[in-house]
């Protein structure tokens, strides 16, 4: 079974194909840093006001340190207990596409904060920026409870291993960057800030892949061993969602203050319950909140050629696709 210790190293015949054709996918769907024009920025920075800039700086702030979590625990804790070696092409793959995303936000950074004190401080966040470190925290506290697992023998074990991966892909990758890229598309729906809003695209596509991938892993482990899933396993995962939401809102207070033009905190709790019980859905668990998506933005953010259509490189387009493509992704 997927979750067995060991490392299977043969690729035929093929357990998973699914996962290799996800690793195939995501091979078209590269991208680089380069290829981002942030220059067009420079002169929104300048006309922000001081709470817009702000949320700015708090917001790349949060990027600079959330893909390193993330791609700490792939290589810690995911790549060693996931016994394919198919889903294992996928998480080196993925690993790299998070390497891209550390690089976007460092010439975010680079880029936005001239001041290298500044700079300093913001890659530092989790040390400095309360309700970024409360964020990392959260994060800590669920995937770190695997650290020291090196196979998975008991069905604690496994049970503790779907924990790591569903926080992973519904609260850090599905509901924290879910929440920043709002932050976003809220200013690209003002004219602002397109350089970073073409470069969230190819990111926004690749998370949302990483997170659908786990969420193939789950449903696998789920037919493989449907006796993990449990009603204790349905309160604790509600219960991360619940936690991660109030995480979120507290970061999202942070960064809107009193409330701006379309965005307040108000909203973005709005916006994050919606999220989470889409999360929730799709681990086939009950909603918890029952709240509209409040972010009309958001749902046009799904109609692909709508939001890129201004890119000098439309972000929908594939490397050498071969069939059709769907964008699908429910927000």
């Amino acid at each position: 079974m997927l979750l067995d210790p060991g490392m299977d190293l043969t690729l035929r015949p093929m357990r998973y194909p699914d996962f290799y054709e996800r690793y195939r996918a995501a091979i078209r769907n590269t991208w680089t840093v380069e290829e981002v024009d942030l220059a067009s920025d420079l002169a929104d920075l300048a006309r922000l006001t001081p709470a817009e800039l702000h949320l700015v700086n708090r917001l790349v702030a949060f990027f600079a340190t959330g893909d390193s979590i993330v791609a700490n625990n792939l290589v810690l804790n995911l790549y060693k207990h996931v016994n394919a070696p198919e889903a294992r092409l996928y998480l080196s793959r993925q690993l790299f596409e998070e390497a891209v995303h550390v690089q976007f936000y460092l010439t975010l950074l680079d880029t936005y904060l001239p001041d290298m004190d500044e700079r300093t401080k913001a890659f530092a966040a989790v040390e400095h920026i309360p309700s970024i470190r409360a964020k990392a925290e959260f994060c800590f506290k669920w995937i770190g409870t695997i650290d020291k697992l090196d196979e998975l023998h008991t069905a604690a074990d496994r049970r503790a291993f779907l924990l790591n991966l569903i926080c992973f892909a519904a609260c850090i990758e599905g509901l924290f960057f879910y929440g920043a890229f709002a932050y976003v598309y809220w200013l690209r729906s003002r004219g602002l800030l397109n350089g970073l809003a073409s470069g969230t695209n190819w990111v926004f596509r690749d998370e949302s892949m990483h997170m659908e991938f786990a969420f193939s892993v789950v449903d696998t482990v789920r037919a493989e061993e449907p006796e993990l899933f449990d009603a204790e396993m349905t309160r604790q995962v509600t219960e991360m969602l619940e936690e991660a939401v109030e995480a979120e809102l507290a970061f999202a207070r942070d960064l809107c203050g009193d409330g701006l033009p379309g965005m307040s905190a108000d909203d973005m709790r709005s916006y994050l319950e919606y999220v989470a019980d889409q999360r929730l859905a799709r681990l086939g668990l009950p909603v918890r909140y029952g709240t509209a998506n409040p972010f009309a933005f958001m749902e046009l953010q799904d109609v692909q050629e709508l939001s890129n259509f201004f890119e000098r490189r439309v972000s929908a387009y594939q490397i050498g696709v071969e069939g059709s493509v769907a964008f699908d992704e429910a927000f």
